[in-house]
């Protein structure tokens, strides 16, 4: 299943305040269940952000396509249809082992089930 991308302020927003988060070293996973006439009926969107905190723009800019790669992997499989998921990066994703940021993401779905 081909994951759709979250692009709009609000639908960022809207997970935010869901309620349905995890935090994990290397990123904060938050989740939304979408009602109807709430975006595709099917279909598991994601959505990517990062702080300045983080870093320069380089940087910001390397964590989301990490982050991208992780959740192309793993959000396919393991994500619910109908939900709305944006992984917020961390400072520690930039140097954080890719088999650990995919723990991390595997970990943070258990958590919001």
């Amino acid at each position: 299943m081909a994951l759709l991308r979250l692009k709009r302020r609000g639908e960022f927003v809207r997970a935010a305040k869901s309620g349905l988060h995890a935090a994990m070293p290397g990123m904060a996973v938050q989740a939304y269940r979408r009602r109807e006439g709430e975006g595709p009926v099917d279909g598991i969107r994601v959505g990517f952000t990062t702080s300045k905190k983080v870093g320069n723009a380089v940087t910001r800019n390397r964590v989301r396509r990490r982050l991208r790669v992780v959740a192309d992997a793993l959000l396919s499989e393991s994500g619910k249809p109908q939900h709305d998921y944006v992984l917020v990066g961390r400072t520690a994703a930039k140097d954080r082992d890719f088999q650990d940021l995919l723990s991390d993401l595997r970990n943070a779905l258990r958590q919001i089930e």
